[in-house]
């Protein structure tokens, strides 16, 4: 099957594919398409006149390979191609299952003459050995489920039917989800037991095997209510004495190892909130955003959409996957929705709602956090309201027309 470019990726990467001294590592939450990534870059490979016997595809899920497991069966796989003539391109999709793997990387990368890119799905891959071995010497391009704008145009490429009102667009998009394989299934209830079941293949291959999970039941709480409140200022103090209360005697530190192995596993990330007069982050609550919204829609069946968290919920993956370093503002008594941070170290503020035509008071509230912000960097307020205006220079923007367009902030 021709397989959809997802270029906002590839054009950070491009520049990269022939680096023999840069290992490239792809990362991200499981199923949001890593190996079709990697596809995409031998497909390009391949157009550009790279023969097809330089291109070695490894992956470690498929059952060919079931037997790969250590540093020393790896070496002897990818040693049986070291004859290939030229610059080789090795890529190892999910290379956390081999354990001491980054030596054998490590090792072929000095050697020269291979073009390496593998994918991990969470956390540890960016841990340990790999960081004290290879530091400098390789690159994480972090990849997310599809954007609004992707879901649209891999639709397209696929002839899959776009609704032509771009509110009801988004709907479909917030209660499908952005996962690429779901959007071959016509019908919700499949997409929906879809998520569950990457839900289910984390728990088992990147949380069970590396976190003590001693009371499944006490995790699946921990796990229900974060996803269940994501976009929500979280209390770790809280959280414990709430499930306390309900009769489940777990410990703080318990809360917080199963918390961060959701993080670890890329279903959360972790927003920290930074209060703009100190310059300082504020410990002790946080906000948690998914990687994927179908991970909340398919643990529930109500299809209604609180479109605050939600509105939010995008807003964060789309500015992380525009490598933008998102954080919440506190400005006083008042909360600016996110500070984004570019890699050239440009800030942008972002106040993100449904509508701030509802009233006076909420276009009010909606504006003041960023009207107390005194520097120049711009500032936004995101709503799906179809008419714009602006007030005291800052930007009214129509997210989904935003998101659609691909622009950075």
């Amino acid at each position: 099957m021709k397989l959809y470019h997802r270029e906002n990726y590839l054009k950070k990467i491009r520049g990269f594919y022939h680096a023999e001294d840069i290992i490239k590592v792809i990362t991200g939450v499981r199923r949001c398409g890593k190996s079709c990534l990697m596809q995409t870059i031998a497909d390009e490979l391949r157009m550009s006149g790279v023969k097809d016997e330089n291109i070695i595809f490894i992956d470690l899920d498929e059952r060919k390979y079931r037997k790969i497991k250590d540093a020393e069966n790896l070496e002897k796989l990818i040693e049986e191609k070291e004859n290939i003539s030229g610059l080789k391109y090795l890529f190892i999709d999910e290379i956390q299952n081999v354990k001491g793997f980054e030596e054998v990387l490590n090792g072929f990368r000095m050697d020269g003459n291979w073009s390496i890119f593998i994918t991990g799905s969470n956390s540890y891959l960016l841990s340990g050995v790999l960081i004290t071995k290879l530091t400098g010497r390789y690159l994480e391009f972090e990849l997310f489920p599809l954007s609004f704008e992707e879901y649209e145009l891999m639709k397209a490429f696929y002839g899959k039917t776009i609704d032509p009102l771009p509110n009801n667009e988004m709907n479909q998009f917030i209660l499908e989800g952005g996962f690429p394989r779901a959007l071959f299934f016509d019908n919700l209830a499949d997409k929906r037991r879809y998520a569950l079941g990457v839900i289910q293949e984390i728990f088992e291959k990147d949380i069970r095997l590396r976190v003590k999970i001693k009371n499944k039941q006490t995790f699946n709480l921990v796990q229900t209510f974060i996803i269940n409140n994501f976009g929500a200022v979280t209390s770790l103090s809280k959280l414990c004495h709430a499930l306390q209360s309900a009769g489940n005697p777990v410990s703080k530190v318990t809360v917080s190892k199963y918390i961060n192995a959701l993080v670890d596993a890329k279903i959360l990330y972790e927003c920290s909130r930074f209060d703009m007069k100190s310059k300082k982050i504020l410990n002790g609550e946080k906000k948690y955003y998914l990687a994927d919204l179908s991970f909340y829609f398919a643990q529930n069946t109500d299809n209604r959409i609180n479109y605050g968290p939600v509105l939010e919920n995008l807003t964060y993956v789309y500015a992380r996957a525009h490598d933008y370093e998102v954080s919440v503002g506190r400005i006083g008594k008042l909360e600016c929705d996110f500070i984004l941070r570019s890699q050239s170290l440009e800030y942008a503020y972002v106040q993100v709602a449904y509508t701030i035509f509802s009233s006076q008071e909420t276009e009010d509230r909606e504006y003041r956090a960023l009207e107390n912000i005194h520097d120049n960097y711009p500032k936004y307020v995101a709503t799906v309201d179809p008419f714009l205006q602006k007030r005291n220079g800052i930007t009214h923007i129509n997210l989904i027309d935003f998101m659609k367009s691909g622009k950075k902030f």
